[in-house]
């Protein structure tokens, strides 16, 4: 079982900086994204001569509110977990990394990533196309009311939603782009480690044929 000892650990190692990794990319993504949802929510304008439709300003409270407690959940986890791991990654010494919990703690860690990069980026997106209606959709109205459902006629009033419909028409194939990759990522990562692990198996494989046969080597002298 010596013999076995050094991968074991190297491979312990390999999880624990994969984790931290993957921890630190969560929590500066989620503290990135959830301050521009922050400064959006504060900095917009809102026209008080204009009437905005109700679903579009309760839609936009939403995903606002959604983003940011999404991201900051996935930053509290970062924020719990990584200062452990940081400590056990920092000791240098080969048995320490038991002492780490990434084992214990992986869904969470897993959760914190999937919120962070996953959902996050996919509400930011549609925070981005929510934001420029509620920016643009008032441009050329001048003081009179808008209809809640149609936009006003006119040259003037048109500037307002065709704005916002060409950035919507530009963030939904890109949204589509990232779904699609996003799950081709996950399907190629499920594939690298499934030979990874077949790999290990073969390796720890020929480490127990090896040891058997210096057992029987033993037990014949």
């Amino acid at each position: 079982m010596a013999a076995n000892q050094p991968f074991v650990q190297a491979l312990n190692w390999r999880r624990l900086y994969l984790t931290r990794a993957k921890l630190k990319a969560s929590s500066g993504t989620s503290a990135l994204l959830s301050g521009f949802a922050m400064v959006a929510m504060v900095e917009v304008q809102l026209d008080t001569d204009y009437k905005y439709p109700q679903g579009l300003l309760i839609a936009f409270s939403a995903c606002t509110t959604v983003l940011v407690a999404v991201h900051l959940f996935a930053l509290m986890i970062s924020t719990c977990i990584l200062p452990h791991i940081e400590a056990v990654s920092n000791i240098h010494n080969l048995n320490s990394v038991s002492e780490s919990p990434h084992e214990r703690l992986h869904h969470y860690i897993e959760m914190a990533w999937g919120f962070s990069n996953a959902l996050g980026i996919l509400l930011f997106l549609a925070e981005v196309v929510l934001l420029c209606w509620v920016k643009f959709m008032p441009l050329g109205t001048g003081k009179s009311e808008a209809p809640t459902s149609q936009p006003a006629t006119g040259e003037g009033a048109q500037q307002g939603w065709s704005a916002a419909l060409v950035s919507t028409m530009i963030m939904v194939p890109f949204g589509l782009i990232f779904i699609i990759f996003a799950l081709h990522f996950y399907r190629s990562l499920l594939g690298h480690k499934t030979d990874r692990h077949r790999q290990e198996l073969e390796e720890l494989n020929q480490i127990k044929f090896q040891l058997d046969g210096e057992d029987t080597i033993v037990q014949v002298v």
